[in-house]
């Protein structure tokens, strides 16, 4: 019996909860997601399993390049199969599809003539580079409840994400993350940049790019938008 789970890598496809879910349904296949949002990769594959499913086909989708590397899940799958031990059914994994037309079935039948078998011996979800918290300058959050949601963070934690790639600001110089409400919803959508502590109201894609080169790169707070 086999198993097929379109995997949501990124917070994008979270975003787009209704297209995978619609895209699953179209593929007779479970929907699980790598980071953020429920249900768990692990937790869909510990379901499958226990079902008596003996083959798990994974599907990473992603709809931008912001998603992380195929690599990732390719880890964390490897690490559930590991755990699960002698009686885990085979798992293999096709290639990350980008773009909406994920939702075609045949399209994610192609994909999958294209996979690789989980094997075990693949990379660790543990690395001595992940042991300490990285060396950053900034801390920037982007609140991604529902309001600021509704209100375009998507937008912004898009920009800002894309900015600071541009400029070549990694981890190790801003490290950027979301955050479920931070409630100054009314001046949706905020981010806030520790260890500063500077709010930001109202951030758009249009405010994003003199944020990072008047606050993120120059390090003066934004007067203009700040909300604290």
């Amino acid at each position: 019996m086999t198993g097929r789970v379109l995997v949501g890598m990124s917070i994008r496809e979270v975003n787009a909860i209704r297209e995978l879910e619609a895209a699953a349904t179209g593929a007779d296949a479970r929907l699980a997601f790598l980071q953020i949002a429920e249900p768990t990769l692990s937790t869909v594959l510990t379901e499958l399993a226990d079902r008596g499913v003996t083959r798990i086909e994974l599907l990473g989708v992603c709809f931008g390049p912001l998603a992380p590397g195929l690599s990732w899940l390719r880890r964390v799958a490897a690490h559930w199969w590991r755990e699960r031990g002698p009686e885990a059914p085979d798992v293999v994994i096709a290639t990350v599809l980008v773009g909406a037309d994920v939702a075609v079935p045949g399209v994610i039948d192609t994909a999958l003539q294209n996979v690789r078998p989980v094997r075990g011996t693949e990379a660790p979800v543990t690395s001595p580079a992940w042991e300490q918290v990285p060396p950053y300058r900034r801390h920037v959050t982007v609140c991604r409840g529902p309001r600021c949601s509704a209100r375009g963070a998507e937008q912004t934690w898009t920009a800002l994400a894309d900015g600071l790639t541009q400029r070549g600001l990694k981890d190790t110089e801003v490290l950027m993350c979301a955050a479920t409400c931070m409630f100054p919803c009314n001046q949706a959508p905020v981010v806030a940049v520790q260890p500063d502590d500077v709010w930001y109201g109202r951030i758009g894609p249009a405010e994003v790019d003199e944020l990072i080169e008047v606050h993120l790169v120059a390090g003066t707070p934004l007067d203009s938008a700040r909300i604290r």
